[in-house]
């Protein structure tokens, strides 16, 4: 074989590999065109979704229909609406310390109510995050008609403990944006501001208490401090003071 024959073998194997390769490139690229075409629908659908059932529900608009009830009363300033996707509504407003505010005056709690579509679900996923509270400590969560005292009609919700650094979480389920009690033989009606003509006392606010008297007059040196209501079992007035509270005169829920 001459020179030039084989020279032309290698350029014949040079161009067949640089095809293949061309090929092989234009496969991969329609491949990831594929694959980031339904990202990109998503993200146009999300970007220009207008519309969520659940807020206009409750007269709400990120940003602005909440003012509009702040000052009307209907909506404590505290309470934000987030951003979510239809049926979703998304609420969150904080608690603040009441009875632990000498010694804890940094404590901190978060409420997250998340509410799915009416039709599909009665009740609410609620996530309570606290900070820098009484480390390894037991609170008992209510939802109330008052902020604060004499606090009115109440009903128990959920358990929060602490951890060793002063934080702890609780997630629960229940029914919180229409929260209500009564006493049955007189229910009476209340006037909400979001529903309405409501059944019983509407149950507003929320506000966690020490579970323990015990806990509470050790962590608080106060051995003066008398029992309260807030928490269940004998006797009857073993919970200690209000601990943290959303502090609002005007509803947060």
């Amino acid at each position: 074989m001459s020179f030039l024959q084989f020279a032309r073998r290698i350029t014949l194997s040079g161009s067949i590999l640089l095809v293949m390769l061309l090929v092989v490139t234009m496969q991969v690229n329609a491949a990831t065109n594929a694959s980031l075409q339904p990202h990109t629908q998503v993200s146009h659908i999300v970007n220009h979704v207008l519309y969520n059932p659940n807020i206009q529900r409750l007269n709400l608009v990120p940003g602005r229909g909440e003012r509009k009830m702040v000052h009307t009363g209907r909506l404590a300033p505290t309470v934000r609406v987030l951003a979510s996707l239809p049926p979703t509504l998304i609420l969150q407003f904080p608690l603040v310390p009441s009875g632990i505010k000498n010694l804890f005056p940094n404590a901190t709690g978060l409420v997250t109510i998340v509410r799915g579509s009416r039709d599909d679900s009665t009740s609410d996923t609620v996530t309570l995050d606290v900070q820098n509270m009484p480390p390894n400590i037991t609170f008992t969560i209510f939802f109330i008609e008052l902020a604060n005292k004499p606090f009115g009609n109440v009903e128990y919700v959920a358990d929060l403990t602490t951890r060793g650094y002063g934080g702890g979480e609780s997630i629960f389920r229940i029914i919180s944006i229409v929260a209500f009690s009564m006493d049955a033989r007189n229910p009476g009606t209340s006037l909400d501001g979001r529903e309405g003509l409501t059944s019983g006392i509407n149950l507003e606010h929320m506000g966690m208490w020490f579970s323990s008297l015990q806990d509470a007059q050790r962590v608080l040196n106060n051995n003066a401090l008398t029992g309260t209501i807030f928490d269940g079992g004998n006797p009857p007035l073993h919970a200690g003071p209000q601990a943290m509270t959303d502090g609002q005169t005007a509803p947060v829920l």
